[in-house]
């Protein structure tokens, strides 16, 4: 029996040029590149220019994507930007890259779950094509994470970076099986009851209505994070009819060098087998994954016919991941 599989088709990413190392930081808060290093694996971070948005980092991510997938704006017939950085509460920020883009009139719209973003709205995209509602979808994360950080804050201020990430969704036709090419096997979860262990302190309903700034209780975190990581990607596997020992990448959510080489132990998963960017990129949030993604490609360990599985967690708490054949 043929089955219709949502399929990436191609991979792109954008980081602004400017490069903030360890040693700047050190000039703006109380820390030190030997500090920040030893606990979180980073090394520097991007961060945009004056003037520049989300959906700018959005949009270029977007044109490397979809030039890989051999498409062009005109192809493409839905829009999901995940985000924790909109341009605007509204409209938005996948409907401004739908016309910085040219793309046609076409459902476009934001996905809001932090780090986990990107994981959620791919499988919202998966949805789409499976059931034939859509033939070329762009799937973005993109994030300004300056934009929320409060630069007197060390356990904070030195994690984060800006960029964008994307991927073209396109129908392919398979047998049903584990060897299909496509989106294989998704988990999605969130526990509410964690809220304050990772939040942005201001919005809609704060009294002065100003923009907030992250906070985190990063043990907690960190003491979650493993775990639940891992419980995520083993039903993932599971759901996919595949088995842990198949994964050729481990692309994960580039949030602490030690998180990932702690999810990697637990799953019994060779280092070697893991897409690392956080010392060059730092914690991108929803971006992370497809950033990652993206420096895979391009430096050739990802190549077609890969078996590759993506997991993240964020503030929310939310967590999932998904495998996928290239």
């Amino acid at each position: 029996m043929r089955v219709l599989r949502s399929a990436v088709t191609g991979v792109g990413g954008f980081l602004p040029e400017q490069v903030i190392t360890n040693d700047d930081m050190a000039r703006m808060v109380d820390t030190s590149d030997a500090w920040i290093t030893e606990r979180t694996g980073i090394r520097q971070r991007h961060k945009i220019d004056d003037g520049m948005k989300t959906s700018d980092l959005a949009v270029e991510a977007a044109k490397v994507a979809l030039t890989a997938a051999g498409k062009t704006a005109a192809d493409v017939d839905l829009i999901i930007v995940a985000t924790t950085t909109p341009d605007m509460p509204f409209p938005s920020t996948a409907s401004i890259v739908q016309n910085k883009l040219g793309a046609p009139t076409c459902p476009a719209f934001d996905v809001q779950a932090v780090c986990s973003g990107f994981v959620y709205a791919l499988s919202v995209a998966d949805g789409f094509v499976a059931r034939g509602l859509s033939k070329c979808v762009l799937v973005i994360g993109a994030e300004a994470m300056s934009q929320l950080l409060d630069y007197s804050d060390r356990g904070t201020c030195i994690l984060f970076g800006d960029g964008a990430g994307a991927v073209v969704v396109e129908p392919v036709e398979g047998e049903g099986s584990k060897a299909d090419r496509g989106i294989l096997g998704f988990d999605l979860r969130c526990d509410g009851s964690k809220v304050d262990l990772l939040y942005v302190d201001g919005g809609t309903f704060e009294a002065e209505n100003r923009i907030g700034k992250i906070r985190m209780q990063g043990n907690q975190v960190f003491k979650h994070a493993v775990h639940k990581i891992s419980q995520a990607v083993e039903a993932a596997v599971e759901k996919a009819n595949l088995e842990i020992a198949d994964i050729d990448w481990f692309i994960p959510h580039q949030a602490n060098q030690r998180i990932l080489n702690g999810v990697a132990e637990r799953l019994g998963l060779d280092e070697n087998k893991v897409i690392s960017t956080v010392a060059q990129h730092a914690n991108t949030s929803a971006a992370s994954i497809p950033l990652a993604w993206y420096v895979g490609v391009q430096d050739g360990r990802v190549k077609p016919g890969d078996l590759v599985l993506i997991e993240a967690l964020g503030g929310g708490l939310t967590w999932g991941a998904a495998a996928i054949r290239l």
